[in-house]
């Protein structure tokens, strides 16, 4: 099992910044890869960027140039620096992790982002 606590997020202006950080504990030999999803209401969940055990990050087309993804390997966590926010952004946002062995998913609670015009 992998346990996932997120912290940051909140309320900002557009154009700001905010830092999402999830850190991982338990099987943590077992995670291939962490990351972040988002979920807007009236939308459906969505990948924001994720990071891989060799560095290898992805993004969405929407976030790309503004967000970027980072892993702390040593402290088992990983970070989404958001700059530029703008309201589409406002969302939910999800910790994720993947794993070699079941379940291969876990999921943080979740945290609030609101960007504000």
């Amino acid at each position: 099992q992998v346990q996932l606590v997120e912290s940051g997020g909140g309320l900002v202006q557009a154009g700001g910044s905010l830092r999402l950080s999830c850190a991982a504990s338990g099987s943590i030999f077992s995670i291939t890869a962490m990351g972040w999803y988002r979920h807007a209401p009236g939308k459906q969940r969505e990948l924001v960027a994720t990071i891989t055990n060799t560095g290898i990050t992805n993004y969405a087309t929407s976030v790309y140039g503004r967000f970027t993804v980072s892993r702390d390997v040593a402290k088992n966590t990983v970070r989404l620096q958001m700059t530029s926010l703008k309201p589409e952004d406002t969302a939910v946002y999800y910790c994720n992790v993947r794993t070699f062995i079941a379940p291969y998913d876990y999921w943080g609670q979740g945290t609030q982002v609101t960007v504000s015009s």
